[in-house]
């Protein structure tokens, strides 16, 4: 059976999303990964990850397959690309908690909503939350 990824608000010493991108490479690696996740691995909030380490996503892929934990991996996008320091991270975190609320992202979210039938969920205001109840963690 194919899988979801694991939530965006798992954190990688304080870095949310990261963990969920290297479980959407290991899951797709194994053939696991929900199809309507494949089209946009590298893309979207995995693009501005890695563009926001300065790492491409295709060393980043090939570094998660060779193994090691996410911390580790981690380590090796700061030593590759550049290092996050606490404000680094604050600011990142940040901008996804809120990406899809009044943003250029809105447009996406409101389409997502609607080609999950949940349109009518008004509650659903941000991109993770959207994650959170489309991938089933939340009702």
């Amino acid at each position: 059976m194919k899988s979801v990824p694991l939530s965006p608000f798992e954190e990688t010493p304080g870095l949310l999303y990261f963990a969920r991108m290297l479980d959407k490479i290991r899951l797709h690696a194994r053939e696991e990964l929900r199809e309507d996740f494949q089209a946009n691995l590298g893309k979207g909030f995995d693009g501005r990850c890695t563009n926001y380490l300065r790492v491409s996503y295709e060393d980043l892929t090939k570094r998660t397959l060779a193994g090691g934990t996410n911390e580790e991996i981690l380590q090796w996008c700061f030593a590759t690309g550049r290092a996050l320091n606490e404000n680094d991270i604050f600011i990142w975190n940040m901008y996804l908690r809120k990406a899809g609320w009044n943003d250029g992202v809105s447009a996406t979210l409101a389409n997502r909503k609607k080609e999950s039938g949940l349109a009518h969920r008004d509650d659903i205001q941000t991109m993770l939350e959207y994650f959170e109840v489309d991938e089933g963690r939340k009702p």
